[in-house]
């Protein structure tokens, strides 16, 4: 599909729309993937988009790196918040079914 070149210039014409979607998924694949052929062809796509339009494709790459650390971010608070929570529980007598108050 990305060696079509009508394809490619639907995604030139669209790029305001296209490269907001398609950038997560090629960093994505970049850090995880594990097939080669993928790989290579997800870095000539990168770097195809990137020609096309720098600017915008620099910006697509700055908020996706930010919403991965707000991800993070909030995966720590969670994790906190559960730790929290179960060393409450912890110090909490459980009988049979009975419910467990858990104090701030």
């Amino acid at each position: 599909m990305w060696n079509n070149d009508h394809i490619i210039s639907l995604v030139a014409q669209n790029r305001q729309a296209i490269m907001p979607i398609v950038t997560p998924a090629l960093e994505e694949n970049i850090q995880n993937h594990w097939n080669v052929s993928v790989l290579n062809l997800t870095t000539n796509v990168k770097k195809m988009l990137s020609e096309m339009d720098e600017e915008l494709f620099s910006a697509c790459l700055a908020a996706h790196k930010e919403e991965e650390e707000m991800r993070a971010l909030l995966k720590g608070k969670r994790r906190l918040a559960w730790e929290l929570l179960e060393s409450a529980a912890a110090f909490q007598p459980v009988t049979g079914n009975t419910a467990v108050l858990v104090n701030r």
